[in-house]
């Protein structure tokens, strides 16, 4: 990852006037999660299902503005596991949309160090990669948008990936459009506070 130009422990979006972008990925299964439910005594709540190992991979960023800290939720989503080519395509998708330097804030995963990042980031002098630290998803407010949509779409059964791609998207949709949850997620997340 470069690091080169960003020294450890600076204000260095604030002093490039950048868009601070934090980003993640998740997977939805087709198996419906059950988190809590209820039933009357002595009944054993039945959720019936297909028994398939689909999924639905999501590759998503909060990007938070420099100057009026205004909050978007950008993101896409596969049918296969994201590998790096798709890491590659969601940055430069973020490097068309957002004007400006951008400080990329992710997790040190393998699919985040590989050659066409490098090459990606050689080619551009807008983007700057930063790592969390290891076991530190706690510090990433996108892992509060994976916990929102997974308590939201729990108890639900897509029939097919079509079904779950579109459930998915709804909410997307709707968590997005809300300012309130997505300073929610990094509000809630370990960071130290941005917000004026």
């Amino acid at each position: 990852m470069e690091t080169l130009c960003l020294a450890p422990g600076k204000k260095n979006a604030a002093r490039l006037a950048a868009h601070l972008v934090f980003i993640d990925e998740s997977g939805f299964l087709l198996i419906p999660s059950v988190p809590k439910t209820w039933s009357p005594v002595g009944q054993t709540p039945i959720l019936h299902h297909r028994y398939r190992h689909d999924r639905i991979s999501v590759i998503s960023g909060i990007a938070v503005s420099p100057k009026r800290f205004h909050c978007k939720l950008y993101c896409q989503l596969y049918e296969d596991n994201i590998r790096c080519e798709e890491v590659t395509i969601f940055l430069r998708h973020l490097l068309r949309q957002i004007p400006g330097h951008l400080v990329v804030l992710l997790d040190n995963g393998r699919i985040h160090r590989e050659d066409s990042i490098e090459d990606l980031l050689s080619r551009t002098s807008r983007l700057h990669l930063q790592a969390f630290p290891p076991y530190a998803s706690d510090l990433n407010p996108d892992e509060g948008v994976w916990n929102h949509l997974k308590k939201t779409l729990a108890n639900g059964r897509p029939d097919d990936q079509n079904e779950l791609m579109d459930a998915l998207s709804d909410e997307i949709c709707r968590v997005g459009a809300s300012q309130t949850l997505l300073r929610g997620c990094i509000k809630q997340s370990d960071l130290p506070s941005f917000f004026p």
